[in-house]
This record gives structure tokens, C-alpha cells and sequence, in this order.
């Protein structure tokens, strides 16, 4: 059985990551799309240019922030529900 901390080792990195993009932008959830492309694709490796560019579009879509919507489907696609 794992230590109870490496279970939730994503958890913590997932956190950090939409906080360091939360602290970091300034100027609305538009511009905070290319520091996701960055920390998403590049960096972490989570998701693919196409699964973000699709995750964009229905963020736009839905109610709300859409930097709130791309962290949900994010860790979604990570740890599911």
C-alpha cells in the first residue's frame, strides 16, 4: 500500500499549477490561455494541443470562468470524478 501522501501527490500538483496561472496573469481568462498551453502541454505533459484546443472551446461555451472550466475538465481528465 502507497503512503497516503503520494496518493494525492496530483492533487497537490494540480492545485499549484492553476495557482501559479491564477497569481500570474493579469488582464482577465483570455490571457491566461497561452501560460495553460505552456504548463499543460509542455511542462506536465496532461494534455495534447487538440484535448486543450477542444477543452477551450467548451469552456467558451459553458457558464463561468473559463480558466474555472479548463481546471474542472482538467482534473477530470486526470483523476476523474
Amino acid at each position: 500500500m502507497y503512503p497516503v501522501y503520494w496518493r494525492f501527490k496530483l492533487y497537490l500538483k494540480l492545485l499549484l499549477t492553476f495557482a501559479y496561472i491564477g497569481a500570474f496573469t493579469f488582464g482577465g481568462g483570455y490571457s491566461m490561455l497561452p501560460m495553460f498551453q505552456r504548463e499543460l502541454i509542455e511542462k506536465n505533459k496532461w494534455l495534447t494541443e487538440e484535448e486543450l484546443m477542444d477543452i477551450f472551446s467548451i469552456s467558451q461555451c459553458l457558464p463561468g470562468i473559463i480558466a474555472a472550466n479548463t481546471a474542472i475538465f482538467v482534473g477530470y481528465k486526470q483523476k476523474g470524478i
